[in-house]
């Protein structure tokens, strides 16, 4: 678990391909050695797990479903990443929950400085768009934003000078693929919503949203 409050900038030292996975290694912005074998690192917003901890650089596996789900496939040495470390009991939660499992690629299709600020805005596929709410948040390549406005397909989100000069975001160009992850409070509301245990169920299938005898049925009304 995440926050979305990156921690700094890391840079790509290796990348290699076995198989159909990958292995990442990575100079973190921290030293190397407060991290173990074991734990859970954010790159870009993907959870990933730290398999050897050497002296400047940790090393991660990325499976074949993270790479076919996230821009980490596209990474190559020398770039540069937004790293967090996972969430404490007992820190402060400055962003929002974030699981560092990423729903899609989104590619970033405008931006417009508004002093001192910068507006971002984001083309992402649109069945992510009902997460989506204004003034809620959403994590790009692990950042923790504000949405400040959103319509079919696409978001807006505001960069303030902070965030610009602790993460990459404002490095990447307009074409630039980018890490999506929605809020994850409003997947499990949906799922519970449209709960259907049935085996026949099939879950590529778009449910239907909320109806009155939806509501009734879960307890809401007379």
């Amino acid at each position: 678990m995440f926050t979305g409050l990156i921690e700094g900038i890391g840079r790509i030292e290796s990348v290699q391909r076995v198989g159909d996975h990958m292995i990442l290694k990575v100079a973190p912005p921290f030293g190397a050695s407060e991290c173990v074998k074991g734990e859970s690192i954010a790159i870009d917003g993907v959870c990933l797990t730290v398999t050897e901890v050497g002296s400047n650089r940790l090393s991660m596996d990325v499976s074949h479903e993270t790479l076919s789900r996230s821009t980490l496939g596209r990474l190559k040495p020398g770039d540069l990443v937004n790293v967090e470390r996972a969430l404490r009991l007992g820190d402060r939660l400055g962003g929002h929950l974030v699981l560092g499992h990423v729903d899609g690629i989104g590619k970033i299709i405008g931006k417009r400085q508004r002093q001192p600020s910068w507006v971002v805005r984001i083309e992402l596929d649109k069945s992510l768009s009902r997460y989506i709410i204004e003034k809620g948040s959403i994590a790009v390549d692990g950042i923790s934003l504000t949405v400040n406005r959103c319509s079919p397909g696409a978001f807006e989100v505001n960069i303030i000078p902070e965030t610009a000069r602790q993460t990459t975001l404002l490095q990447k160009r307009v074409g630039d693929p980018v890490n999506i992850e929605t809020d994850m409070i409003g997947k499990y509301v949906e799922r519970l919503i449209n709960r259907d245990d049935s085996p026949q169920r099939d879950f590529n299938k778009s449910q239907d949203g909320i109806t009155e005898e939806k509501l009734l049925r879960l307890g809401f009304g007379d």
